[in-house]
Formats: C-alpha cells, sequence, structure tokens
C-alpha cells in the first residue's frame, strides 16, 4: 500500500458538527450510514475541588470497517471518550449513536481491549480466557465457544498456546490473547485504549503489523486510542485530531494511503510534522463546568 495524501479538515471549535468524509476510497459512489455517531459530546469528571471538562462537544461518524482513530497529547479525554463509547461514561451534553440507537450502558456490541497485560484472569487458560465472556454472556454454549476461542487463537497465531495460562506468556502474547477475547465476542465495534504503549519498540512495532494483517482478514470496526502520531498515521485510515485538554475535535485526517512501509518517508515525515502542529497550535481555553 503506497504512500498517499493526507486531507486535513479544520473543524469549528464549538459547537463541532460531524465533519464530512472526504476522499475515501472505500466510500466512492455511495453514501452509507455510520455505524457509530459521537455527537456533540461533553464529558466531565468531579475531583475533590471542582468539576472537570474532559471532552468539549467533539463530534464524529464512524463507519463500518473503519480503523478510526483518537489521536492527542496526554489529557485531552481521548481515552474518557472511548469509555464512553463502551457505555461506562455518560455524556452531559450531546449523545453516542451505534445502529442508530443510543449507547446508555456496557454491551457486548462495544469490547474493550486496555492497555495493561493483566486483564487476563491468570487462573484461566488462553482458551478458557477467550471462552469466558461467551459462557458469561451466554452468546454461546461451552461447545460453541470452544470453538470459537480456538478459531481467533489460530488468528492471532496463538492456538499452539491455548492450555497455557497468561503468566506463561510474554507481553505481547497476552494482548494477542485479549484481542482474540475481544474479536471472539464479534462486536460491532472494537474499542482499543492504547494498547501497545506498555510494550519495548520491536514488540510494539509487530504488533501494529499483526493488527494491520487481521484486520485484512476479518475487516472489524476499530475505534483505537494512542498519544503517538507515528501509530495513528500507521493503524488509522481516519484520524481525530483533539486539542490539549479539554478535548475538542481540531482536525479529521484520511490517513488510509500511509503502512508500516510508509515509515521514514518524506510524505510520512511531512504529515507527521504537519499533525503535531495543528495539535499544540494555540487556541482559547474553555472554562470548566461551575
Amino acid at each position: 500500500m503506497g504512500a498517499g495524501r493526507a486531507v486535513a479538515k479544520q473543524a469549528p471549535l464549538a459547537p463541532t458538527p460531524a465533519l464530512p468524509r472526504e476522499g475515501r476510497e472505500e466510500d466512492q459512489g455511495q453514501e452509507l450510514a455510520p455505524l457509530l455517531q459521537v455527537d456533540s459530546v461533553s464529558l466531565e469528571y468531579r475531583t475533590p475541588e471542582r468539576v472537570v471538562r474532559a471532552t468539549h462537544r467533539v463530534s464524529f461518524d464512524v463507519h463500518a470497517a473503519d480503523r478510526f482513530v483518537l489521536l492527542g497529547p496526554s489529557g485531552c479525554g481521548k481515552s474518557t471518550l472511548l469509555k464512553a463509547v463502551a457505555g461506562f461514561i455518560p455524556p452531559v451534553e450531546g449523545e453516542i449513536r451505534l445502529d442508530g440507537q443510543r449507547v446508555t450502558q456496557p454491551g457486548p456490541d462495544r469490547i474493550v481491549v486496555f492497555q495493561e497485560f493483566d486483564q487476563l484472569p491468570p487462573w484461566k487458560t488462553v482458551k478458557q480466557n477467550v471462552m469466558f465472556p461467551l459462557l458469561a454472556s451466554r452468546t454461546l454454549g461451552k461447545k460453541e465457544a470452544a470453538e470459537r476461542a480456538l478459531h481467533y487463537l489460530d488468528k492471532v497465531g496463538l492456538s499452539k498456546f491455548a492450555d497455557v495460562h497468561p503468566h506463561q506468556l510474554s507481553g505481547g502474547m497476552k494482548q494477542r490473547v485479549a484481542i482474540a477475547r475481544a474479536l471472539a465476542m464479534q462486536p460491532r465495534v472494537l474499542l482499543m485504549d492504547e494498547p501497545f504503549a506498555a510494550l519495548d519498540a520491536l514488540t510494539r512495532r509487530k504488533m501494529q503489523q499483526e493488527l494491520l494483517e487481521l484486520w485484512d482478514e476479518v475487516r472489524f470496526t476499530l475505534l483505537f486510542v494512542t498519544h503517538s502520531i507515528e501509530e495513528a498515521l500507521v493503524v488509522g485510515n481516519r484520524i481525530a485530531l483533539l486539542s490539549p485538554h479539554p478535548g475538542r475535535m481540531r482536525a479529521e485526517i484520511n490517513s488510509h494511503g500511509f503502512s508500516l512501509e510508509s515509515l521514514g518517508g518524506p510524505e510520512f515525515q511531512g504529515t507527521a510534522k504537519r499533525i503535531h502542529d495543528m495539535l499544540f497550535e494555540e487556541e482559547p481555553e474553555v472554562a470548566a463546568a461551575p
């Protein structure tokens, strides 16, 4: 996949409407309804001193089979947004819709992969870990859950490790188990919160490659959080740029023309620099909620 030119679309600051989609190869000739809609969403959390606004009127659409990345500096609310899409945090403004239905609580149609390695119960084998949510949600019976677990373990290259326990795996292998467990639920959207941030550089690059290869095969819909510009360009086909705290939509970038092979190239580096400049340019602050 050769490097293509990224297209930046500047978003107004408040309120922020959903940004139009332009230049997306997969949508040429037809306009499909979004799978996931984040519509003018503001999120807040309370400290002992005050209420803090994490995001301010953020809007974006995610379509089926998108690899949509939330990119921004630490504290911009991107992980909070992911948790809101998962149904863990209710918006104070706006709403989140999946298949046109308002998201009000967690559900098996949205599965989260976190960055922590220890998200797998250590007393369960790898196969049992992948089976667990299928059984707990009564999605499948034991025999069918075992078959699906082995299917997705094979997809992530871990079928030979089905009967070992998590402490016998490396950090990267544990993350692959977590991805297999999430995909086995066949969610409408796979949510990944900086899943490779704690890995060493070589393992992180390998995991990015494996994730893209898995997407090529399965074509799941991905909402991915990172603070790495390079990772966003490699993993995503669309990138939402969030401003520093509180997070607002700065721009949306079409990045489907980049891949791991683009790293180090002049167009890749030029786009990375433009994204950096957009992320950190000055803009007026939004006052905290009373």
